[in-house]
């Protein structure tokens, strides 16, 4: 039985008149890579912007429904908890241009004012660029800025940052979309390691790395969750046609 870490129930969110996502249920469960897939302008990423509650953030938002973290939902949280349990990296690499490698990773520390000994910084930041495989690529130069990296480098910085604040889960937004093939095939490899121990929500509409990487995949089409399920099921045994026409490339 799988352990549900995110319950979505009967969730609708979009701006104004314009309805984006209608009435969206599925579950992420632990330690698992749960992809959402589908066209561009879907609501992919206004979905995993309404877990992260940045969604509510713009002019006219709207939603409706419930996520549920842990059986809690997150709409009566504070939404700073909610950022800290659950993570965010961005489609684009973004290390805070100001910042050095080390304090990029500690940065949801510093920003939220939580005070910690020199000690506990030095282990969050060389155990975090570890499990991201950065480590030894940055450790003589820890104190230049993260914006002297390359792309990949970047990204899996941000996904360091991500980690040092130890959250429930991980979103993230087409996190390869701007990186080579080489920086592409490192992030997946990574977030196949990190999930032994991190839960991943990862957006993208590059069905072959969905195949890749995924244990779950939601199936977005027009703002409406067409088909959810095992990765092995939907990419070999789809229930629904539109999902089959999507998958063999009839439509992107």
């Amino acid at each position: 039985m799988e352990n549900e870490v995110l319950k979505i129930s009967n969730f609708s969110a979009g701006f104004g008149q314009c309805a984006i996502l209608r009435n969206i249920n599925f579950s992420v469960f632990q330690n698992r890579v749960t992809a959402i897939m589908g066209p561009s302008g879907c609501g992919k990423t206004t979905m995993i912007r309404c877990i992260n509650r940045m969604h509510e953030l713009s002019p006219a938002a709207y939603y409706s429904g419930e996520i549920l973290l842990h059986g809690q939902n997150i709409f009566s949280m504070d939404p700073i908890i909610v950022r800290r349990r659950i993570g965010m990296v961005f489609q684009r690499p973004n290390p805070f241009p100001t910042m050095s490698i080390y304090d990029n990773v500690i940065s949801g520390f510093i920003l939220n004012g939580m005070k910690l000994k020199k000690e506990q910084k030095d282990q969050i930041v060389v155990n975090s660029l570890k499990k991201v495989g950065l480590w030894e690529e940055v450790k003589d130069g820890i104190y230049r800025r993260g914006t002297f990296l390359s792309g990949g480098q970047q990204q899996r910085l941000c996904i360091a940052r991500a980690l040092a604040m130890d959250p429930d889960v991980i979103l993230l937004d087409e996190p390869t979309s701007s990186l080579d093939p080489k920086s592409t095939l490192m992030i997946e490899q990574l977030l196949e390691e990190l999930k032994q121990t991190t839960t991943i929500v990862i957006v993208t509409h590059n069905t072959a790395q969905a195949a890749r990487i995924a244990d779950y995949v939601a199936f977005l089409y027009l703002g409406e969750l067409i088909e959810f399920g095992p990765a092995k099921k939907i990419f070999t045994a789809p229930e629904n046609k539109k999902t089959e026409e999507y998958l063999t490339g009839k439509f992107s």
